[in-house]
């Protein structure tokens, strides 16, 4: 009975996998199987999506007894940045168990292809979205990072009062520089600033008279002196 249904099964996956099956004996065959995949739209990955190979054995009981599995890539294949069946193939195979327990005594075959196409798919998928959620990420903390040149740090005593040494240092040394460019001014001008006489070199020099009762004695520019001593 079951080399019967292993025959049936055979002559139903040529009719359905023309140019993909492979015999290699009697109760022996290797299926091809190539993923669809929706468009790379980062431009990442190769333009043919992955291929895997299904090596399928029957033992004399099936389908009453499970298929012997295995898995490989295709000869040559180009590398993908998603799927390796060298890393992926336990995976895989594991995924197969309970299909295989739950169609046990009938043919399976196309339902294992079926099933191992779809997790494949489903596997590249997952570690797609990784990728996209990890480069968002990325492009998130860049944006983050963008966006604390133009927020000001937050106010604390201790800010403030760095922010007011810094200010009080700043105005000093501005006022500082002001001064010597006035000074290098006054002396390209050749003017010097007036002299100040004290109330004992004006007694001295005889003008304490000619100067007004209200005046300060104490700061009087030698200026206003020399015109007292012209008028004298």
């Amino acid at each position: 009975m079951g080399k019967e249904e292993q025959v049936e099964e055979r002559e139903v996956l040529d009719s359905i996998f023309p140019d993909e099956i492979t015999d290699i004996s009697d109760t022996e065959y290797r299926i091809s199987i190539q993923l669809d995949l929706p468009d790379d739209e980062n431009g990442d990955e190769p333009s043919e999506p992955p291929t895997l190979v299904l090596h399928v054995r029957y033992p004399d009981d099936y389908p009453d007894e499970a298929p012997i599995l295995d898995l490989s890539p295709p000869p040559n294949a180009d590398p993908h940045p998603h799927f390796a069946v060298a890393a992926d193939k336990e995976r895989l195979l594991k995924g197969l168990e309970d299909t295989i327990q739950e169609n046990l005594g009938m043919a399976m075959i196309f339902t294992v292809v079926t099933t191992l196409k779809e997790e494949a798919e489903q596997l590249v998928a997952e570690r797609r979205a990784a990728v996209a959620r990890a480069r968002e990420e990325d492009l998130l903390a860049a944006e983050r990072e963008e966006n604390k040149k133009f927020h000001g740090t937050p106010v604390t005593p201790e800010t403030f009062m760095k922010w007011r040494e810094g200010f009080l240092r700043e105005m000093e040394e501005k006022e500082r520089r002001e001064e010597e460019e006035r000074l290098a001014e006054l002396k390209k001008a050749k003017v010097k600033e007036p002299v100040k006489l004290t109330g004992k070199q004006l007694w001295e020099r005889g003008l304490v008279g000619k100067i007004d009762e209200g005046d300060d004695d104490e700061n009087i520019p030698l200026e206003q002196v020399e015109k007292l001593k012209i008028e004298a």
